[in-house]
């Protein structure tokens, strides 16, 4: 009998959309309690099936805002490894936003995609629908990460990475 050889965990890097749903009061949007209740149910478990990542821009704007959610989102994220923000991840951005992949006024945006890129992350998991998670920019997304040398990031929510469910049927 074969030995089961146990797998490196996958590296995530985890955007501040995710930090913040995961720490935030509850709230009386249905939209946004249920991506709430998703969140936290991904993050109970994650840290035991993933390596978590941050880079300095996630601990950036996790701390700003009201003093108690940025200290509860802090907290959070304190045991995270921070990735670097290096030349290198700042090229890639620029590219990514020279190709219209992520528009100009959201650097930031482009910054966590390349650091993920640049970093060799297996996910990058957000809620950003408008400029990371959204189905008609990842394509452009990886395209550009492609044509500069890099494997983007498998972008993604949360939701997406739930353990697998068995089914009994």
């Amino acid at each position: 009998m074969a030995e089961e050889v146990e797998q490196p965990k996958k590296k995530v890097y985890v955007e501040t959309t995710v930090v913040s749903d995961a720490t935030a009061l509850p709230t009386n949007d249905l939209t946004l309690a249920g991506r709430q209740m998703a969140t936290r149910e991904w993050w109970k478990t994650a840290a035991e099936r993933f390596d978590l990542f941050v880079s300095p821009i996630v601990r950036r704007e996790a701390a700003k805002g009201d003093a108690d959610a940025a200290n509860r989102r802090l907290e959070a994220l304190s045991s995270f490894p921070e990735l670097e923000l290096t030349l290198e991840v700042s090229a890639l951005a620029q590219k990514l936003v020279e190709a219209k992949a992520v528009p100009a006024k959201f650097k930031e945006d482009a910054l966590h995609i390349a650091i993920a890129a640049v970093s060799g992350m297996d996910y990058l998991v957000s809620w950003n629908f408008r400029h990371i998670t959204n189905a008609q920019m990842i394509p452009k997304i990886k395209k550009v990460c492609s044509d500069n040398g890099y494997v983007c990031a498998e972008i993604c929510t949360p939701q997406m990475l739930q353990e697998e469910v068995q089914d009994d049927a």
